[in-house]
């Protein structure tokens, strides 16, 4: 009986991706968390095999031991101990306003959107808004920059300096940077 195996294709943000390097597949979901082994890397440059994958560069992975039912939209791809997941961020945020799609009315602490991080999306709560001048902010209106504290429902790969949108009903509604991770 053959082994399980998968190819999926990325781009590789980080550190050089070598063929035969032990992996995890990180989901949103803990429990959905895969280890395999990266048995081979099908990059392809000017029709040459390469060993190595840079940050920028488009890479097809083989992934043994990680059955194609197991991989999901989303999932990180990382050499094992190298990301954590987190439920909790502080972000710096710039809530777009209607004439650049964004929403028309104000929106409060309790406010539960979708916050979409590379290819993965999570419901998240805004637990609290701080203005430019360290004080509490009680709403915020279309059109401002503002800091606000985040709570996601399950944990993702997220760290700091890592670009986010906020979304509702399948529009984007703001854009921020991850400023602290907090949990």
């Amino acid at each position: 009986r053959a082994a399980a195996a998968s190819v999926v294709r990325r781009k590789v943000h980080r550190r050089p991706l070598r063929s035969d390097s032990q992996a995890v597949a990180r989901a949103a979901h803990p429990q959905r968390r895969r280890e395999g082994r990266l048995l081979a890397q099908g990059r392809l440059h000017f029709k040459k095999q390469l060993e190595e994958g840079l940050a920028g560069d488009n890479a097809g992975l083989l992934l043994r031991g990680i059955k194609k039912e197991d991989i999901e939209r989303g999932m990180v791809l990382a050499k094992k101990g190298t990301i954590k997941p987190h439920t909790q961020f502080e972000g710096e945020v710039y809530v777009l306003q209607e004439k650049e799609g964004g929403r028309k009315t104000p929106f409060f602490p309790g406010y539960k959107p979708q916050f979409y991080v590379r290819t993965t999306d999570v419901t998240g709560s805004i637990v609290s808004f701080t203005a430019d001048d360290g004080s509490a902010a009680e709403m915020v209106m279309p059109g401002d920059r503002i800091k606000m504290t985040v709570e996601l429902i399950n944990a993702i790969a997220i760290e700091q300096g890592m670009r986010f949108a906020i979304r509702e009903g399948g529009r984007t509604i703001g854009a921020g940077v991850v400023s602290k991770i907090l949990k």
